[in-house]
């Protein structure tokens, strides 16, 4: 990793303008513009057309999101909503949405589709709260669009989420934390041998030289990383079938028991890799696949999107064996500042992971001033998100007792 590379965490402070500053005129195109800021809301076409704004955007944003790229929203339907931030013509901010339902209200969803695991939006550093405030001001105007906004998650503690507390506070509103959870990241300057002498007891590391033996004695192992464009469309539909041949596809939530999902991600995952921006890394023996994992790239940060191996050979532990290559690759590369684990917490394997960043999910509103009705919604999800939480620990617990 390059340690010369600014920390995603980075927050670069910039001093609030008053909501004066931000007056919502219309430009001859019918987008909202303020003094320095203009919104556009971006077609499936326009957003072809900024490949090289985003890639811009990228090298000046507070943190990258993968699940935000122009690529990917072009293959959702219409029903993605995507804003676009300017001053002048340069893109200031990204910020996809999907509407959804809070109860009776609707609502806007960040990251605008499922399989996606992270809603921030993108942002200048510089201009943060500028193209926030912009951007929820043009929400907050629109007759058509929800005023409540759901975040599914973001990083809590990043530099994005405080520039929009801070505007939001300075609106006369604020976030409400529905809940949140630690998530494994990749970020240090460690090699691959010394972070896993560090990140692994001795044993455990005997352990998983003790399963590379073991299961190179059925056959030779061979570690690829597919990264061209059709490799990565071949090794992704091998991916597609070992994920369907394990509990994931017993329980009906891998991306082929779906084939809206499974067409989707197809889709995505060509795309990205169009743009050097997809790749997956392989175990294979004897030809074929025993693990997988699907990584995504967004500016300096990688995405660990989707995982699967062959349950069949678990007492081997070939998703460890995978995770102990490509974190060694991720370490060596000087590209990678950072790599989301995309995990729902640090309860699973990625938890060999030492460092976290807190996730969690924030309803706010794109109005200014307080609403008592908000508060209430807020109140009433953070109830029903605790209540989800019970029962599906309850759910895994079961899972867990089943297969003893």
């Amino acid at each position: 990793m390059n340690s010369a590379m600014p920390a995603l965490t980075e927050f670069a402070t910039a001093e609030l303008a008053p909501a004066t500053h931000v007056p919502l005129n219309r430009d001859p195109a019918g987008a909202a513009v303020n003094s320095a800021i203009w919104i556009e809301r971006a077609s499936r076409g326009r957003l072809g057309e900024i490949d090289a704004d985003w890639i811009d955007l990228l090298t000046r944003a507070h943190e990258s999101n993968v699940f935000m790229d122009p690529a990917i929203l072009r293959c959702l339907d219409a029903g993605c909503i995507t804003l676009l931030a300017w001053q002048g013509q340069r893109l200031m901010g990204l910020w996809a949405f999907a509407r959804s339902r809070l109860g009776p209200l609707g609502a806007l969803h960040s990251p605008a589709f499922a399989h996606a695991y992270l809603g921030t939006p993108v942002v200048d550093r510089v201009s943060a709260e500028a193209a926030l405030a912009a951007m929820l001001d043009y929400i907050a105007g629109a007759r058509d669009l929800p005023k409540l906004i759901r975040f599914d998650p973001i990083r809590l503690h990043g530099p994005t989420m405080q520039a929009l507390s801070a505007l939001l506070e300075a609106r006369g509103t604020g976030p409400r934390v529905l809940g949140e959870t630690p998530r494994p990241i990749l970020a240090s300057n460690l090699d691959g041998k010394q972070y896993f002498e560090a990140a692994l007891s001795s044993s455990s590391r005997k352990k998983l030289r003790q399963h590379r033996r073991r299961l190179e004695e059925r056959g030779a192992l061979e570690n690829v990383v597919s990264a061209e464009p059709a490799e990565v469309r071949r090794a992704f539909e091998g991916f597609l079938a070992l994920e369907a041949t394990g509990w994931k596809g017993q329980s009906g939530t891998a991306l082929l028991c779906h084939e809206a999902d499974a067409n989707f991600a197809r889709a995505m995952v060509a795309a990205l890799a169009e743009h050097g921006r997809a790749s997956i890394h392989g175990l294979y023996q004897g030809g074929k696949p025993v693990a997988a994992q699907v990584v995504l790239r967004a500016g300096p940060a990688a995405f660990t999107w989707k995982t699967a191996y062959d349950e069949a050979l678990g007492d081997y532990s070939p998703g460890m064996l995978l995770l102990e290559n490509y974190t060694t690759a991720f370490l060596a590369d000087q590209s990678i500042a950072m790599v989301d684990s995309c995990a729902f917490d640090d309860t699973g394997f990625m938890s060999v992971w030492r460092e976290r960043e807190v996730v969690a999910q924030v309803l706010i509103d794109a109005r200014r001033g307080r609403s008592l009705v908000f508060a209430a919604v807020a109140s009433l999800q953070k109830i029903f998100i605790k209540l989800r939480a019970t029962a599906k620990a309850l759910w895994l617990g079961r899972r867990k007792w089943m297969r003893k």
